[in-house]
C-alpha cells in the first residue's frame, strides 16, 4: 500500500514510518514539524519508498492533493503534550479539531481508507477500571485548559463516527495509552522522558499530587505492532 501519514515526523509516527517501510509499504509523511522533527526520519529519509512533506493538516488543498495519491490515512497529526495545551489551548484546539475535520473528511469524500489516532484522555477521570471501549467520559470543569485535548480528541472520534454512518467512511479508531520509547521529548511535560532528564542531572523527579496515583504506559514498538 502507498500510505499518506500526518504527525510522520513526531515520536510515535516516526516509528510507525519505520515498520510500514519494514513491511514493503510506501509512505508518504506531512508534518509542520511544531512538535515533530527531522531527526526523527534521519533512518529512513534515504528510502526511495518514503517522502517526507512539511507542511500542515489545515492546508486543505495540500492534504487533498496527498490523499487522492494514496490507498489509505493514518492520521498521527495533534497538539500533543500537557505544556504545549496549555500555553496554546486555541492553537491546539484548531489543530485537533480543524486539522482532523479536513483529513477524514476529504478522506471520506475521496474513498481512502483511514485511522483516526485518539487517546486515552477521552475518558478523563472515569475512575472505573479497567477502562472499555464503552466507558464514560468524566470531564472536570469546562474553564480549565486541561480539558480542551479531551474535548478535541471525542470530537474527531465523532466526527470519524459520523462520517462511517452516513457514508459508510473505512475509518477505525485506536485510543493510544501514555506511549512511550526512544524519540520522545520531555520539551511538551511528557513524563518519562522528564524524569529520565532529571535524573541524569541529578535533579529531583517532580511529582504532582500525593504520590499514590498510578499510570499505565505503552512501550512505543507494542503500539505500532499492535
Amino acid at each position: 500500500m502507498k500510505v499518506l501519514l500526518t504527525g510522520g515526523a513526531g515520536f510515535i509516527g516516526s516509528h510507525l514510518a519505520e515498520a510500514l517501510l519494514a513491511q514493503g509499504d510506501s509512505v508518504i509523511s506531512l508534518d509542520d514539524l511544531s512538535t515533530g522533527s527531522l531527526e526523527n526520519l534521519e533512518a529512513i529519509k534515504a528510502n526511495p519508498k518514503f517522502t517526507s512533506v512539511t507542511g500542515s493538516i489545515l492546508d486543505a488543498q495540500l492534504v487533498e492533493k496527498l490523499i487522492s495519491s494514496v490507498d489509505g490515512v493514518m492520521h498521527f497529526a495533534a497538539a500533543v503534550g500537557v505544556q504545549k495545551i496549555l500555553r496554546d489551548p486555541q492553537g491546539s484546539l484548531l489543530t485537533n479539531i480543524q486539522g482532523s475535520e479536513i483529513v477524514l473528511s476529504i478522506a471520506a469524500r475521496l474513498k481512502k481508507r483511514a485511522l483516526l489516532a485518539s487517546s486515552s484522555e477521552i475518558y478523563g477521570k472515569n475512575p472505573n477500571m479497567p477502562l472499555s471501549e464503552e466507558s464514560d467520559r468524566v470531564l472536570g470543569s469546562p474553564l480549565m485548559a486541561r480539558w480542551t485535548y479531551s474535548e478535541a480528541k471525542a470530537i474527531d472520534e465523532s466526527l470519524a463516527r459520523t462520517l462511517f454512518e452516513k457514508e459508510g467512511f473505512k475509518v477505525s479508531i485506536i485510543r493510544l495509552f501514555n506511549t512511550v520509547g526512544p524519540r520522545q521529548s520531555s520539551a511538551y511535560g511528557m513524563v518519562i522522558p522528564s524524569f529520565f532528564k532529571a535524573a541524569m542531572s541529578g535533579e529531583d523527579l517532580v511529582i504532582h499530587g500525593d504520590g499514590s496515583q498510578q499510570r499505565v504506559f505503552g512501550y512505543v514498538s507494542d503500539a505500532i505492532s499492535g
